[in-house]
């Protein structure tokens, strides 16, 4: 497989993973509330956002950079490394810092920056036609 079609296929994959969080973040406190034996579930737990960062942060950087690497988007590296750093931050200090709605709002936040970007990415990449 071609780096081309890797940088499209990651873009796809960080596009779809982030689209997970936003939605259990956005679901899981009426599906608690309807639901209650999902709090003790990996679903209803804080531990989602670190599992589901050791996903997006391999797949968002590999398709970021090779795809950067051809259209030189700082537009795309910017919002790359925002919507990471707000992930990462509301992983590990979000609900501490901002509390339990504060660290959704962030990772909401991130989560869409960071699909902006990899649409952007991916859409550089197929207009272009690159073959990197």
């Amino acid at each position: 497989m071609s780096a081309g079609k890797v940088q499209l296929a990651l873009d796809r994959i960080a596009i779809c993973l982030t689209a997970v969080c936003v939605v259990h973040c956005a679901a899981m406190p009426i599906a608690l509330t309807l639901i209650p034996a999902l709090a003790g579930s990996l679903v209803g737990e804080e531990r989602f956002h670190s599992f589901m960062l050791w996903l997006v942060l391999p797949s968002s950087a590999v398709a970021v950079t090779l795809g950067c690497r051809k259209h030189k988007d700082v537009a795309v590296v910017v919002m790359g490394l925002l919507g990471l750093g707000l992930l990462v931050y509301a992983a590990f200090y979000g609900h501490e810092t901002f509390g339990e709605w504060g660290e959704r709002a962030l990772t909401v936040a991130g989560g869409g920056i960071l699909s902006v970007g990899h649409l952007r990415n991916y859409l550089l990449c197929r207009k272009e036609s690159c073959t990197h």
